[in-house]
């Protein structure tokens, strides 16, 4: 680890004590920011499994329906009772956060249900199954989203967390540490030549009064 280029002097060494305590205490809040963060991601990546399984389950379900359908009614039934929404969602958007970070809140407030959209004989019952059960689940895709946002930007932030623990770690301290070292070094050798000095002095003045 190459040192820092700096003055052998005492206030360059006070100086460097005061930024290792920072580096030190910085290092220390950084790492049990990213054992939080790491926490809480663990959380949300089993809450955001769980949705998805429940998602996924719930459209293919309905999919599957709405491809039986779609074999015994004709596509402009099929498109009528698909183009008009049934269910009209009262949505709010905010952020919460975690660990500093800003993470997308979706509120559904409520979720107006209408009639079909087509009067019963028209279509089949399999493509009424399709059209609430799409309904229903728009309510889950949206806690989805935003679990799954909240996922990848907790994971973006505990990356640039764990590079900044890192330099930290292995090269700011290490470099502050050689350093410091290395101005001990030359500042006890100047005080062991400053007292060699002294004393040769010393010896040559009483060699001159004796």
């Amino acid at each position: 680890m190459a040192r820092l280029n700096v003055n052998p002097t005492r206030m360059e060494l006070k100086r460097l004590k005061g930024r290792l305590s920072t580096a030190v205490r910085g290092h220390k809040l950084l790492k049990d920011k990213s054992d939080e963060m790491i926490r809480r991601f663990s959380v949300l990546i089993k809450e955001n499994k769980r949705l998805r399984d429940e998602v996924e389950k719930e459209l293919s379900d309905c999919l599957a329906q709405f491809a039986y359908a779609s074999g015994v009614s004709s596509r402009a039934q099929l498109e009528k009772a698909f183009s008009i929404p049934k269910v009209k969602l009262d949505v709010e958007y905010s952020t919460d956060n975690i660990m500093s970070v800003d993470v997308p809140k979706i509120t559904v407030n409520g979720a107006a249900g209408g009639e079909l959209p087509y009067a019963f004989a028209e279509i089949t019952s399999e493509a009424d199954y399709s059209v609430k059960k799409i309904s229903e689940v728009i309510v889950e895709m949206m806690k989805l989203a935003e679990v799954e946002k909240t996922v990848a930007m907790l994971a973006a932030e505990i990356e640039r967390n764990k590079r900044r623990v890192n330099a930290l770690e292995h090269v700011m301290i290490p470099q502050l540490n050689e350093t410091i070292d290395y101005i001990r070094s030359k500042l006890d050798e100047n005080e062991r030549a400053a007292t060699t000095r002294l004393m040769k002095v010393k010896d040559m003045i009483a060699d001159r009064n004796g």
